[in-house]
């Protein structure tokens, strides 16, 4: 009787294997880092090789320190860095260019030519998403146009394309020796190449990027068996499929229409279960889907994105050796009493939800001979907590549902003066879960679930607890003043590439 689940967890810095028990507890873990690459400012690549070995070690890693026995586990799941799109080569299993990751912004030439004619939101109806360099059609498009010989192998059927997640489970079960090409929904729906209620490629928007099918992974469920691993995990079924911050949605139980989780890692991001139907947002918000448990109805979500939270906190620690590492910042931030009256609008990738400007860089405003370091780490703190105030409002007018309190997981959720400012400027409560990981235990959730290791979602309800909650403190005249100083400091970054 298989007494575990897991999950293969390939975040945009490093990648993770997590084993849990039936109550989602961690029995098992590890961890490795990969390269980023940068090659021209805006750039930003992996080595999709890399990345595998890093996925191949993490899995024998995680065996050997828990020892764990993989006849043990009932399934593994896959969960993604979403937009990072890989193009390779069906027969040698090699990538024709390094991976594209979702914060590089190398395709704005292709999205604004695209955008011509009917603008931004040419496509949104159809595929729930703008035209910006995020998402990986676009990126695609940019490999075929630019990888010499790689676009008449793409018509032929002999390159394949995916994001992390289908280029991970191909390899996982047998790569060039019937390795299965598929993706799920919830990472489909990241291409801007899915319809979003027919739930398969659809025929318009390959056309209009001239990318053909036959390079595109079968779409799946969330939560069925796609195949068998070889290797370290030779037998198990691979059974779970999900972006990260779906998975970390499906970490957190969110199976009602209504609930939402924020997600804090590199980036932020902000999911609402909005139920069966798609939600067309008018506030910035990106359409997307939730998961979809095997032959169930699909579940959608309206998500806000944000691009720099966490990785702020590296820039300050690698770029300017503010901090030694990244733990460092509360202390740091904790020698101050209030920003100083800065601002730090971290717009490096451009900004994302709600305002979509690819053309805003960052900034620091307000800057006197007051201000200190300690100054510049609090307000790099506070930029994560108003970015995800912004992403709030806009939820509140498009769901017509005001949130209540908010779930909150991933790497940044244990900075306390981050959560209680966070608290204090949404005006709600922030409950952080005992098991935080949400994201690969999400995906260990649908894989278990797959295969009858959890009967139902009610399971995995019962598993969820609350660690630690946060109540706002802060006067509302307090919180409105810096709100507006905020959304003052955000106009000062847009248009700044011409």
């Amino acid at each position: 009787m298989a007494k575990y689940s897991a999950a293969v967890d390939q975040g945009t810095t490093s990648t993770r294997f997590m084993i849990f028990d039936h109550e989602g507890k961690v029995v098992g873990i590890d961890q490795k880092e990969h390269e980023q690459i940068y090659p021209k400012p805006g750039w930003v690549e992996h080595d999709a090789m890399e990345i595998w070995g890093a996925c191949e070690a993490v899995i024998a890693g995680a065996l050997a320190k828990s020892g764990v026995s993989a006849k043990d586990i009932a399934a593994v799941g896959v969960t993604n860095q979403r937009e990072t799109a890989v193009v390779w080569d069906k027969a040698t299993g090699k990538p024709v260019y390094n991976a594209i990751v979702w914060q590089d912004t190398r395709t704005d030439a292709i999205c604004n030519e695209l955008a011509k004619s009917g603008g931004q939101d040419r496509f949104r109806t159809k595929v729930g998403l703008p035209l910006a360099t995020y998402f990986s059609g676009p990126k695609i498009k940019w490999i075929l146009d630019n990888v010499p010989g790689v676009k008449a192998k793409a018509e032929k059927g002999e390159v394949l394309f995916g994001n992390i997640d289908a280029w991970v489970i191909w390899n996982l079960t047998g790569g060039t020796k019937g390795g299965v090409h598929v993706t799920d929904v919830s990472n489909a729906s990241r291409t801007m190449l899915m319809n979003l209620e027919t739930l398969d490629w659809d025929p318009d928007m390959l056309k209009v990027m001239g990318i053909p099918r036959a390079m595109l992974p079968t779409i799946k469920a969330s939560s069925e068996k796609y195949g068998v691993a070889v290797g370290t995990l030779a037998g198990i079924p691979v059974a779970g499929d999900l972006g990260d911050q779906q998975a970390a949605l499906f970490g957190q139980t969110c199976f009602s229409a209504g609930e939402a989780k924020n997600t804090y890692g590199t980036g932020c991001f902000m999911l609402l279960n909005t139920g069966n139907k798609p939600v067309q947002s008018k506030n910035g918000l990106l359409t997307t889907l939730g998961y979809k448990i095997g032959s169930e109805k699909a579940v959608y979500c309206l998500e806000g994105s944000i691009a720099i939270t966490g990785a702020l906190v590296q820039w300050l620690r690698d770029n300017l050796g503010l901090i030694q590492k990244s733990g460092d910042i509360e202390a740091l931030a904790k020698t101050v009493e209030d920003n100083g009256g800065i601002y730090f609008v971290p717009a490096f990738s451009g900004l994302f939800a709600p305002y979509w400007k690819s053309d805003a860089r960052g900034a620091i405003v307000g800057m006197t001979r007051y201000v200190n370091k300690g100054h510049i780490a609090r307000a790099a703190l506070e930029a994560t907590a108003f970015q995800t105030r912004e992403v709030l409002d806009a939820m509140n007018k498009d769901s017509g549902v005001n949130l209540t309190a908010l779930k909150v997981d991933g790497g940044m959720v244990y900075d306390e003066l981050l959560m209680q400012f966070q608290s204090d400027i949404l005006g709600v409560p922030v409950v952080r879960p005992k098991v935080a990981e949400t994201t690969a235990l999400g995906a260990a959730y649908a894989a278990g679930l797959a295969v009858g290791f959890w009967k139902n979602v009610e399971d995995l309800r019962a598993n969820w607890a609350k660690d630690k909650e946060w109540k706002p403190m802060m006067k509302a005249d307090m919180r409105d003043k810096q709100y507006k100083n905020w959304k003052k400091a955000v106009t000062r970054t847009f248009e700044w590439v011409e």
